[in-house]
């Protein structure tokens, strides 16, 4: 009796040990199959069609301002509603398990809130003692929320509310009321805030090329004699980006210039005046040509971090080319809008 028994609970154990295995083989083979598909990256949209398409369901008109206002609601949206949602503050699987979207969306979310100010203090103001807009005053802050905040109130939250202003904001942008929204395409405008897109990339290129390490000279006081810092930087020194991070770096740089490249398609909308006028038309086209060939569907698996000029390829070190070139035209297209 006593034998029978055990074996019982030995078969028993054996079943539960099975419908467990079973359990977690179904919950890996699920993980999995979403991590593959939600690991992807948005396609690229026509800016110009959204702002005609958007103005058309609305019933209004299109108007200076408007190719802009939408590029900025729809990266948003974008964000927030593509395969498998935001990702960057999750912390259950399989969204807590990936880094590679995060970055990506990180990246793009930079840019987001870098125009969001933008529109803030400079395209809808016509000058320094103007009033700030009622609308945009409230998205610019809800978009600096940080990214990774899933307690109430979580991210998604807090961006879905700024691009409800954004949409509030273009709302009045295309009514009759000359006192209401305003958008002001204006060379000094669109200047500034190159200024902030000049440094963003700038950085970019800087991150992206210490892959590999470089050695670099300290040119921080570089062109000012009497140039101070708090604390005197060591020169030369070596920078390089741990392995462990090249990745992020690569995919953060992804999302950035996704998201840049659909706001230079407005600014070319909505600029082109000005932007004739200047003769920077193609400058701004070459830009968005070196954003775009930056974003080339990545053959490989993983992020390949070769030698400069070794076996295998550096793909942070071909993304750093193109973005360095991106940066050069915007100095280039800067200067020349800053010309009387």
């Amino acid at each position: 009796m006593k034998v029978a028994g055990l074996d019982n609970k030995h078969r028993r154990a054996r079943v539960w040990l099975r419908v467990v295995s079973y359990f977690l083989a179904a919950a890996a083979l699920i993980t999995l199959s979403l991590m593959w598909w939600w690991d992807y990256e948005p396609e690229p949209f026509d800016v110009a069609k959204a702002a005609q398409q958007r103005a058309a369901a609305d019933g209004r008109p299109v108007v200076v301002g408007t190719a802009t206002t939408v590029a900025l609601i729809d990266v948003g949206n974008t964000l927030l509603d593509k395969r498998g949602g935001y990702l960057s503050n999750d912390f259950g699987p399989p969204g807590v398990l990936m880094d590679n979207v995060p970055n990506w969306e990180f990246g793009a979310l930079i840019q987001v809130r870098d125009l969001a100010k933008a529109f803030r203090n400079e395209f809808s103001r016509s000058q320094t003692q103007s009033t700030e807009d009622v609308d945009l005053l409230e998205a610019d802050p809800l978009f600096s929320t940080p990214s990774d905040r899933w307690l109430l109130p979580a991210s998604e939250g807090q961006y879905r509310k700024a691009i409800g202003h954004m949409e509030a904001y273009l709302d009045r942008l295309s009514d009759a009321d000359e006192y209401n929204a305003q958008f002001f395409a204006r060379a000094d405008n669109l200047a500034d805030w190159l200024a902030v897109v000049e440094k963003r990339l700038g950085s970019l290129s800087q991150r992206l090329s210490a892959s590999v390490g470089q050695e670099r000279i300290d040119t921080d006081l570089a062109g000012d004699k009497d140039a101070q810092q708090s604390t005197p930087g060591e020169s030369p020194r070596v920078v390089k980006t741990p392995w462990s991070k090249v990745d992020d770096v690569f995919y953060e740089a992804r999302g950035s210039v996704w998201a840049l490249s659909h706001f230079l398609r407005a600014v070319e909308v909505d600029f082109e005046p000005v932007l004739r006028d200047k003769n920077a038309l193609v400058s701004l086209r070459q830009i968005i040509r070196e954003l775009e060939e930056a974003q080339q569907p990545l053959s490989s698996p993983i992020v390949l971090n070769g030698s400069p000029y070794g076996f295998f390829a550096n793909h942070s070190l071909v993304m750093a080319n193109y973005i360095s070139r991106a940066n050069a035209a915007v100095i280039d297209l800067r200067k020349l809008l800053e010309r009387g």
